[in-house]
């Protein structure tokens, strides 16, 4: 079943007139009664309402174009500062944030998004969750152990330098440290 776009008269306009309804609207000394006066006068009855509910509509995709701009632009500037980094977290976020969003508006939203299909991403995304912190759990589980056995072996060969032997701890802790950043 396909999804219906809402749609309005204000749609079915000639280009020059929409384009010239958008920019009415975009100037906010303008008012709907302007603006429908306007249109009355290139021989279109459209109502103040009608007008209304297209400006609304009209903010809410621009408002959603640019908020996609900001996050698209962070997280290219996020990769350009750590390019090694893991961007799991971040498109993450985008989802959870999108979805939260999309739950909380309940009006239109609803009829575009089946309620199951976004509670089957929600359980989706805290899967992903669940995982990626049992993979964290592990890797610093493995860390441990390996840093462990490191410092063991190091130790018994410098036993004889108990300056170097606290030197060389304190940059293992370091370098422990510093594979489990988030950076």
């Amino acid at each position: 079943m396909g999804k219906r776009r809402t749609r309005c008269l204000i749609d079915d306009l000639p280009l020059h007139i929409k384009d010239q309804v958008d920019a009415m609207l975009a100037d906010t000394r303008i008012t709907y009664w302007e603006i429908v006066e306007y249109l009355d006068s290139q021989g279109y009855a459209i109502s103040k309402s009608a007008v209304g509910r297209y400006a609304l509509r009209l903010d809410k995709s621009t408002q959603r174009l640019l908020e996609a701009q900001e996050q698209t632009r962070a997280l290219v500037e996020l990769i350009k500062k750590n390019p090694d980094a893991d961007y799991t977290e971040g498109a993450m976020q985008i989802m959870a944030g999108e979805l939260t969003r999309k739950m909380a508006q309940a009006q239109e939203e609803w009829d575009e998004m089946d309620l199951d299909k976004a509670g089957r991403l929600m359980v989706a995304l805290s899967r992903s969750k669940v995982y990626k912190d049992k993979v964290r759990q592990d890797m610093q589980k493995k860390i441990d152990l390996a840093f462990s056995g490191m410092e063991s072996d190091i130790m018994a060969a410098i036993k004889s330098d108990a300056a170097l032997a606290a030197q060389l701890k304190e940059v293992l802790q370091k370098a422990k440290e510093k594979m489990m950043a988030d950076d």
